[in-house]
């Protein structure tokens, strides 16, 4: 079944993306626009706006059983060798270099075509993907949802009622998230320590630690998600310590993740459960050594989005919440420039002493602070902080 969004709408969507977002466009731009087949009318019109420009698009189509285009798909990872997986085609790096600006449409005709792949040779992929995604990164980037039957679906909801949620999110002015989120930022910014204290269903009260000085922290106003809202930093991967409960579900390949406990000594996962997905939560955290690290702490902060929709790009935005992720850190937050010769050279001593986490996950599992849900209290330093109207207040 297509989906029916206005061409209004999908205009003002596409110019957010390609304005606000990336910046402009200019003749001398080439841009990758990924995504799925049932994500074309956003894709189409992007590429119009990209061509009106005096740019090339590059139209990256993704096969329906690659989650997020990696390198191979789901057909790999069931049926292929190792060996296959290593054979990466060279032309696939040159893209990734070639292009200037990167749009990645999040949309799926049916997730379940990527769930339920085997563990080996799909931390193998992941692994594969990593240099493309390290390519990427390092140039303007953004992600947006396109709402599909398979993901309304998953949801439990119509189509028409999926679709008009990530319509209206993705249409609204992202620059109202920034005056929101300056109180958060300019606490989060001077603070060294986050504690934070969730309720096992148990009735255990859970705490977790972690040394977030000096680190940088980042506003998210639409520069990179679309739609956004969050604060979010990378902490020092050796300092987390204690336990945690995530209560929201999120999808993951297909599958739902959701109930997990993490008991974290030393700055290492040291046990893990789930009460749904748990041979996922398992695959995820054995993925290499870097998995089994925080690589993220952020608070969502878009009220205009309440909703636990399933989707990592939305649920994590959810006012009221927090994230952690399972892997990778986020290189900006702990230098100014990550991508100057300098910056480098920060960045690995940062890895060397066991600060700065490399994986290839990069996993947000989300716990809910509003009123039912498990979160009990989010510290930072001493300075408890608030939930009030679904956004995080500073007292």
């Amino acid at each position: 079944m297509p989906v029916n969004i206005s061409t209004a709408a999908l205009q003002k969507w596409a110019d957010y993306i390609l304005n606000y977002s990336l910046g402009g466009i200019t003749p001398d731009d080439v841009v990758m626009i990924k995504g799925e087949h049932i994500c074309w009318p956003l894709m189409s019109v992007l590429q119009d706006k990209v061509i009106s420009a005096g740019a090339l698009p590059d139209l990256n189509l993704v096969a329906p059983d690659n989650d997020r285009g990696r390198i191979f798909s789901a057909a790999m990872a069931r049926h292929g060798s190792l060996a296959q997986i290593q054979r990466i085609p060279a032309w696939q790096r040159e893209r990734y270099e070639h292009m200037t600006k990167y749009i990645e449409i999040l949309g799926a005709e049916n997730p379940m075509l990527y769930a339920d792949t085997p563990a080996e040779t799909s931390q193998a992929i992941l692994r594969a993907n990593e240099p493309l995604v390290g390519i990427r990164l390092a140039k303007p980037w953004v992600l947006t949802l396109f709402p599909t039957a398979g993901l309304a679906k998953l949801e439990k909801m119509s189509l028409s009622a999926y679709s008009q949620i990530i319509c209206k999110a993705s249409t609204t002015d992202p620059r109202l998230l920034e005056k929101s989120q300056q109180p958060l930022h300019e606490l989060m910014q001077r603070s060294a320590t986050v504690r934070i204290l969730t309720r096992h269903p148990r009735g255990k009260t859970l705490e977790m630690q972690m040394n977030i000085a000096g680190r940088i922290v980042h506003k998210c106003t639409g520069k990179n998600n679309f739609p956004d809202g969050e604060v979010y930093t990378s902490p020092d991967a050796s300092s987390v310590q204690g336990e945690i409960f995530i209560d929201l579900p999120v999808l993951y390949e297909g599958s739902d993740l959701q109930g997990i406990y993490l008991r974290i000594a030393g700055g290492i996962i040291r046990e893990y459960s789930a009460q749904r997905g748990a041979g996922m939560l398992k695959k995820i955290i054995e993925t290499d050594e870097g998995s089994h690290r925080i690589g993220e702490v952020a608070l969502g902060m878009n009220t205009g989005i309440r909703k636990a929709l399933r989707h990592p790009l939305f649920l994590e935005k959810i006012g009221g919440t927090l994230h952690v992720a399972i892997g990778a850190s986020y290189n900006d937050c702990y230098v100014s420039d990550p991508h100057s010769e300098e910056g480098q050279k920060q960045i690995e001593n940062y890895f060397k002493q066991g600060v700065l986490n490399r994986s290839a996950q990069h996993v947000d599992i989300v716990t809910d602070f509003r009123k039912g849900g498990s979160g009990l209290a989010v510290y930072l330093d001493q300075t408890k902080l608030a939930v009030k109207n679904s956004l995080w207040i500073v007292p």
